[in-house]
């Protein structure tokens, strides 16, 4: 996790803690302003940096998201990720938020879900690129923020503030550790990842192709009332590796490749 320092800062971090992040940094979203205005609007261009707070998911749910069409499933990680740790998220960007208003300053907590956009699949705000730029991460082929520790399963949300923090990204938060792994771009069953690494410069239309993502997420809404998916923070070697060396179990790569012949009979059956 990024180091924070100054009082302020120490006192954000030890909030946040307390609340069950896991992870707190700050970005300087100063080179990112034309970006950020343009998703969310002009008035986001007042607030200089986001504190980006980030919960990791229960392995207990994510790691039966290989059982892709089992109605249950499905449910339970929907509510896992948008009812239970969103609000987590929520609560605790009210808090932090008060508390650099009490310090005299402005701050705007975003939701960790929504407002949110259907066509393009975005919310206010970029959490992803805050915590990026925040130096918890990268951004992986799968469009998602990868971090050392939990790999993809971490959900996030920003409070944008014009306090003056101070940045913990840097050298952490250009590293792209994906490598040659496709993992997540073969076993899409939209097929919407492209593969290509993350360039700030390109649209998120040459990585990921949303009208795929969103179509396929429809469908499974229809069939199981839950409209998620999740296979791609399943999936990611990054998060198996972390719960592999935590519970003394086999190494992932074993334990994964054991696991994607059950996904690819799903496939298989369902199709």
């Amino acid at each position: 996790m990024a180091s924070l320092d100054g009082p302020l800062q120490t006192e954000l971090r030890d909030q946040a803690l307390a609340l069950g992040a896991t992870y707190v940094g700050v970005a300087d979203l100063a080179p990112v302003r034309d970006f950020v205005t343009a998703q969310g609007g002009e008035f986001l261009g007042d607030y200089r940096f986001g504190v980006s707070v980030g919960i990791v998911l229960s392995d207990a749910v994510v790691d039966q998201l290989y059982q892709h069409v089992n109605r249950d499933i499905a449910r339970t990680y929907f509510h896992h990720i948008y009812t239970v740790v969103a609000g987590m998220l929520d609560r605790t960007a009210a808090t932090l938020a008060f508390a650099i208003e009490r310090a005299g300053y402005r701050a705007l907590p975003v939701p960790a879900s929504g407002p949110y956009n259907e066509e393009r699949m975005t919310g206010l705000i970029s959490h992803k690129l805050a915590a990026h730029l925040s130096g918890n991460g990268w951004i992986g082929r799968n469009c998602l923020l990868v971090t050392r520790e939990h790999g993809p399963r971490v959900r996030w949300v920003t409070v944008l503030t014009d306090a003056p923090l101070t940045s913990t990204g840097g050298a952490r938060s250009s590293g792209d550790e994906c490598k040659d792994c496709t993992l997540c771009v073969d076993l899409c069953p939209a097929q919407a990842f492209t593969g290509v690494p993350f360039n700030p410069a390109e649209d998120v239309e040459v990585r990921f192709h949303r009208g795929e993502c969103r179509a396929y997420l429809g469908q499974r809404g229809k069939a199981y009332g839950a409209s998620a998916c999740g296979l791609c923070v399943y999936v990611c070697p990054h998060g198996w590796s972390a719960k592999r060396k935590s519970d003394g179990q086999r190494t992932a790569p074993e334990v994964l490749r054991r696991q994607l012949t059950g996904v690819r009979r799903v496939f298989e059956a369902s199709a």
